[in-house]
């Protein structure tokens, strides 16, 4: 029997609106993003984790509508053997989580911890070089100002000048940037690192940069360098806190 027209284009006009609803209520309230990346040079805080050397690094974070979220992350690095922490070791796994938010229009929050984490075989007599911080953070459009405070025993393997923990030591971040227009960008950040009761560790880092939106990837130019203690910061013949420029590259998906 033939079916006519009108009828059945109500049917599934009825039918679409129904898998269309169907699918809005069905919609997971998690999300799932993964970065890879490269670059010339691993800097963290102003000081190179891979004695001058390049990196490849990757991570993936899971997210809940609500703010809650938690990531793994993940970087080859060569510090930790050269200092004498741990042996058998090239790897740094940061595992985190946190809630992150934001109010008025164009004022942003984020409040967290992690952990700084170096698989390997720690050698007698050294310090753990393993790290948790929390940290708790504000924006504003495109500013944001950022504080980390160890929890942990040693931040990095640093000890106090009479040798005991720096728990308490903290990092200020300030950073900026700036959209050109054209996949363009600038961005700049200046922070500070107190290694609890060790002069001789903290110091001041600043950076300045420009990125660039290739459609598959965002690459980053940047000048970086800091006011660390050439003696404190030279790691197996390396000096890991002065002046560098790096190439980045990262891909988000």
């Amino acid at each position: 029997m033939k079916t006519p027209l009108l009828p059945l284009t109500a049917t599934l006009a009825v039918l679409g609106v129904s898998l269309a609803h169907a699918e809005d209520t069905a919609k997971s309230p998690f999300a799932l993003s993964f970065t890879l990346g490269a670059t010339s040079d691993y800097v963290f805080r102003g000081v190179s984790q891979t004695q001058n050397e390049p990196a490849v690094q990757g991570g993936l974070e899971l997210a809940h509508d609500s703010g809650f979220y938690v990531g793994l992350w993940g970087s080859n690095v060569d510090w930790v053997e050269a200092g004498g922490y741990k042996e058998d070791n090239s790897l740094e796994v940061d595992l985190y989580g946190g809630f992150r938010g934001t109010f008025a229009d164009s004022f942003g929050y984020d409040f967290g911890i992690i952990t700084y984490y170096y698989p390997g075989d720690k050698i007698s007599g050294a310090v753990d070089p393993d790290t948790t911080e929390v940290y708790a953070g504000l924006s504003w459009k495109t500013v944001a100002l950022k504080y980390y405070h160890t929890v942990s025993d040693h931040f990095v393997g640093w000890t106090t000048d009479d040798g005991g923990d720096t728990r308490g030591s903290y990092y200020l971040d300030l950073s900026a940037s700036y959209d050109l227009g054209g996949g363009w960008g600038v961005l700049g950040h200046v922070g500070h690192q107190e290694v609890e009761d060790n002069d001789a560790a903290s110091y001041t880092d600043w950076k300045l940069g420009v990125s660039k939106d290739l459609g598959f990837g965002v690459a980053t130019l940047a000048y970086t360098d800091t006011d660390a203690s050439k003696s404190a910061y030279t790691w197996d013949g390396e000096e890991v806190a002065d002046a560098r420029v790096v190439l980045s590259f990262q891909k988000s998906f």
